[in-house]
């Protein structure tokens, strides 16, 4: 067995690599794997130092909670040491808090790139940022003791960090705005029900369910499933025509690697 290597370990995130399986683990579990700019920063840079050797990336977060969600502290006059506040981003240029809204964003987008399967175990609370990190995953193994909310908008504020789309997505319009209206938690059995989870299981066989899932994954040849999850993360934008049109170009590709004529 290869022994797996660790890229980075910074600001409460670790990523470590084992051959086509690269973990990241939000490793704050005193403060609930609460968030911050520094930790969206540590994220976005796992994501560039992926290998490419990586196909399937698992997310999780240590400790009881997946992530509680932004760092109160980041609503304090002071906010984060070394860090504008929110309070003084607003007050400031419209671009300048247009940028720095996007850059914290590039934490939750990189996880649905064609050329790996993302997997977020969660477990305890992901509420706020932390629903919308289990979101910008492609797949979901949950814990029995999950509770689900986006508490946002109780706080004044909007989900701005790309959970908004999947969940739409993911459980339909009317349902989407009621959980985030309400701030409600969405617990295991309907997250299983409504699509938010793939599959529920106890505590502690949350590693061993997201093991054997990728797995799984990873039994399927890699250019076929890159190829597989282009179509259907394209499939809501185009018509019909379009999408059978993806189709065959799609399967083109894959039959004359087939038979050895690809590039």
């Amino acid at each position: 067995m290869s022994t797996p290597k660790t890229l980075l370990d910074q600001d409460g995130v670790r990523l470590t690599v084992d051959d086509a399986v690269a973990t990241v683990a939000l490793t704050n579990p005193a403060k609930r794997n609460a968030q911050s700019p520094a930790l969206w920063r540590a994220l976005t840079e796992a994501g560039r130092l992926l290998p490419g050797s990586v196909r399937i990336v698992v997310l999780r977060g240590e400790g009881k909670s997946f992530s509680a969600g932004l760092d109160r502290q980041a609503f304090t006059p002071e906010g984060f040491e070394g860090e504008p506040s929110f309070l003084d981003l607003a007050r400031g240029p419209e671009e300048a808090l247009d940028a720095e809204i996007s850059a914290y964003q590039s934490a939750f987008t990189w996880w649905r790139r064609n050329d790996i399967v993302s997997i977020a175990a969660v477990q305890g609370h992901a509420i706020g940022a932390g629903f919308q990190l289990a979101l910008a995953c492609d797949l979901r193994v949950c814990a029995e003791d999950v509770q689900f909310a986006m508490r946002e908008p109780s706080l004044g504020l909007v989900p701005d960090l790309g959970g908004t789309q999947p969940l739409v997505t993911l459980v339909g319009y009317a349902r989407a705005l009621e959980i985030c209206a309400t701030g409600r938690f969405v617990h295991a059995e309907e997250a299983e029900r409504t699509g938010l989870a793939n599959l529920v299981v106890p505590a502690g066989e949350l590693d061993a369910a997201v093991q054997d899932l990728a797995a799984a994954v990873l039994a399927a040849p890699r250019d076929a499933v890159v190829e597989t999850k282009a179509l259907l993360r394209g499939a809501a934008g185009r018509t019909h025509d379009d999408q059978r049109a993806a189709e065959r170009a799609a399967q083109g590709r894959r039959l004359r690697d087939l038979a050895g004529l690809g590039e």
